[in-house]
């Protein structure tokens, strides 16, 4: 087999059945598999899954969250496939990405881990797509709002090159060196885990590469409150990661701790934005017969560009449309707001930004 994906779900039903929806679409030409982790969700992930897809994909029901790391490292020992994608449950991709990742990783022989480029949900680019090693002081940097050196600019946005630090939203690799890697490091509960297994390859000699003219949408605020418990998990992933593998003094080690501890208690208020209410909507699709509550015009993809009323939401019809069109779209017009329909027309999902939470209404 060719390729296993890998998706870690944890209360994301609705968010999952797109994403798995375009997965399906995207492996239609290779020899894959689809495999769905489920952290012990306690909504309707695992109902969904059995009612919409089936057989069709793989189901590990996991009896505890494990995190995202042993989560996804538990889901590895089940693929059967030469290559892996670890892909999050919020993302939706493109009909060629994985056919791209996999002709790239065979020609290059040192390649460590692929990643893309990814975009929010209303198309703007998220540039921890490609980062680099958060050593000490590049951090402390981060972390007092300096980023010049926490992004990998080396490599323009849309361009491929080599990086140095992927997403664990999106992270391609041959199994073997998933395997000669160890693995994520199951002391990261969540966040971090990708940056140390990014800079783990880094350190057994692989390339790790960026393929900016791959684009993958990721919601992200969909699983992502940053509140006292995000911070937690999120600065101590760091300070497990500077453990690891940067020897510090007792000084310099009581000087992180210190700034951790600080900025957990500077930003430990719920700073998640607000979904904005649709009012209209314009309907894109390829069938002129679709009637959907709210909907004013119905467009083809080609004629929405001549429709400048940006007070109305735009609403993919995912069932007619290719994935491809719709994210070369929104990484253009990043100024609407977008909503995706199911394939099933029975509810859309979106999010405005990287820190707004995705919502899910029934149509």
């Amino acid at each position: 087999m060719q390729l296993s994906i890998i998706i870690l779900n944890y209360n994301a039903a609705a968010f999952l059945e797109l994403c798995v929806y375009s997965v399906m679409r995207a492996v239609k030409n290779l020899d894959a598999e689809i495999i769905v982790a489920d952290n012990s969700s306690t909504d309707h992930s695992l109902e969904m899954l059995a009612s919409v897809y089936g057989d069709r994909i793989k189901v590990i029901a996991h009896k505890e969250n494990h995190g995202f790391s042993k989560g996804n490292n538990l889901a590895v020992e089940r693929a059967q496939g030469d290559y892996l994608c670890i892909l999050n449950p919020d993302t939706i991709v493109g009909e060629k990405v994985f056919e791209e990742c996999l002709a790239f990783a065979k020609a290059e022989p040192k390649a460590g881990f692929l990643g893309t480029q990814l975009i929010d949900g209303a198309g703007k680019y998220l540039p921890e797509s490609k980062r680099h090693v958060p050593t000490p002081k590049v951090a402390r940097q981060k972390m007092l709002g300096k980023d010049s050196n926490y992004y990998f600019n080396e490599v323009g946005q849309n361009e491929r090159g080599k990086v140095e630090v992927l997403v664990g939203a999106f992270m391609f690799c041959h199994k073997n060196v998933f395997k000669d890697c160890g693995g994520f490091d199951e002391r990261y509960f969540m966040y971090g885990e990708d940056i140390d297994l990014s800079y783990t390859a880094l350190q057994k000699g692989y390339d790790n590469y960026y393929l900016g003219d791959q684009k993958v949408i990721h919601f992200k605020g969909e699983s992502t409150v940053k509140d006292k418990i995000y911070l937690k998990r999120f600065y101590g992933a760091m300070g497990l990661f500077y453990d690891k593998y940067f020897k510090q003094s007792t000084l310099e080690k009581k000087a992180i701790d210190l700034l951790i501890h600080s900025m957990i208690a500077m930003k430990g208020t719920k700073t998640t934005e607000t979904v904005q209410e649709e009012k209209e909507f314009i309907i894109v699709t390829k069938d002129p017969a679709l009637q959907i509550k709210n909907v004013k015009s119905t467009v083809f993809i080609e004629m929405l560009e001549s429709c400048n009323r940006l007070n109305e939401s735009v609403l993919w019809d995912v069932g007619s449309l290719k994935f491809e069109k719709i994210i070369y779209y929104m990484s253009n017009n990043t100024e609407r707001t977008y909503r995706f329909l199911n394939q099933n027309k029975t509810f859309y999902i979106g999010s405005d930004s990287s820190k707004s939470r995705g919502i899910m209404k029934i149509v």
